[in-house]
């Protein structure tokens, strides 16, 4: 089913968010997997920052509604991007791992937009999650929010009725699901699995061993 306006009102009345130990903040393990398989790009493709010959390479999974990948956004990624991916020591890729229906509904905005806008649409996303996300008519409130980041109600009405799109998303999500992810935010540097927030202290640690 196409995520709609029934869908929207259905879902909002209890928003299951998969949250565990491992989705709390500074909290993190580290389990390995295959990093060629890891590294094929689902049917939608990879959205990827930073130099192809980067040394490291993360893959984030989050979910659009996690207060914890908001969290990470917020706070870590603007000097994680500044400190290793414009210095070309880390590609970074982020995959879709919706929670609930309205995380799904928030990916598909960010693949429906320009895709040079992906990125920045994500972060407007995180950053103001709680103004579309968490309110009784999530429908609505996401609808005023597109508009402010350029969709009409037709192109917003048009993007989330697209079927193709909300089944590669699932699809993307249920890799992730086979690559060990159970929680949001999971990241994969250099296949190596660690789940949580974490700092820029705690994810620079780590990428600095493998530099």
């Amino acid at each position: 089913m196409s995520v709609s306006r029934r869908t929207f009102l259905q879902s909002a009345s209890g928003i299951a968010l998969a949250v565990s130990f491992a989705a709390l903040p500074g909290f993190a393990f580290a389990a390995d997997v295959d990093l060629e398989e890891l590294l094929k790009p689902g049917p939608l493709g990879d959205k990827v920052m930073g130099a192809e010959d980067a040394p490291v390479t993360i893959v984030e999974y989050a979910s659009m509604t996690c207060s914890h990948c908001a969290h990470f956004h917020k706070t870590t990624w603007p000097e994680l991007k500044t400190k290793y991916i414009d210095t070309g020591k880390v590609r970074f890729m982020l995959r879709e791992f919706p929670l609930d229906q309205i995380a799904a509904a928030g990916f598909m905005l960010a693949r429906c937009a320009p895709e040079e806008k992906y990125y920045d649409i994500v972060d407007v996303m995180f950053h103001d999650q709680s103004s579309w996300a968490f309110t009784p008519d999530p429908y609505n409130s996401m609808l005023n929010f597109s508009k402010q980041i350029g969709f009409t109600k037709e192109t917003f009405e048009a993007c989330l009725q697209n079927q193709g799109l909300l089944d590669a998303i699932n699809a993307v999500r249920d890799r992730g699901a086979n690559f060990g992810v159970d929680a949001t935010p999971t990241f994969f540097i250099n296949g190596e699995k660690h789940s949580g927030a974490l700092s820029i202290e705690e994810i620079s640690k780590i990428i600095d061993e493998k530099l």
